[in-house]
């Protein structure tokens, strides 16, 4: 068994995801190793909840394992993984976030101070921030995607995108101005 485990963590992705698509097992454990740490901390980034963060990645797993049958292009494995993941985040939000939906309203200002070491810790600035907003920078900035790429994965509208976009990082920046280094 151990060399199976060992053939698995040697071996491309496309290749464990078309066994996984077959129903093997391993090659599905072995992708969960592979992408946990990734799917966990884009979470952590959404929610800045570690426990919310865990179960909705166990939620997105539990749906990689029910769907992964239907995965036509193992090539096109890691999209597949980020849409399933946008998308429970976009329901957890729609459930159970009440502001999903809301406005970004440039002049609220956040009601606590949190202590510098706090502050400093951009998770924090983001959790500020409101749900769609916070969406729209964690894609942009953290999973490196463009424009088109959030407009089709949260169905939001191209210019909605581009304002939370510009409006998160002034207010990223704002909120951070304090630690800024000068020359």
């Amino acid at each position: 068994m151990r060399d199976v485990q060992k053939h698995y963590e040697d071996g491309p992705e496309a290749l464990i995801v078309s066994l996984a698509t077959r129903g093997d097992r391993a090659a599905f454990s072995e992708l969960v190793r592979r992408r946990q740490v990734w799917i966990r901390g884009l979470f952590r980034r959404f929610c800045n909840e570690p426990t919310l963060a865990d179960d909705l990645s166990q939620r997105v797993f539990l749906k990689m394992w029910k769907q992964i049958r239907s995965l036509k292009h193992p090539e096109r494995f890691a999209g597949w993984l980020k849409r399933i993941a946008i998308n429970e985040w976009i329901d957890h939000q729609r459930k159970y976030g009440s502001d999903w939906d809301e406005s970004f309203d440039e002049d609220a200002q956040s009601t606590t101070m949190p202590s510098p070491s706090t502050a400093i810790d951009l998770n924090f600035a983001l959790s500020e921030l409101p749900p769609q907003v916070r969406t729209c920078m964690v894609l942009a900035y953290h999973e490196c995607m463009t424009h088109p790429e959030i407009v089709e994965a949260t169905g939001l509208p191209a210019g909605t995108v581009k304002s939370h976009i510009r409006r998160g990082s002034a207010r990223l920046r704002e909120r951070l101005k304090d630690y800024e280094v000068t020359s």
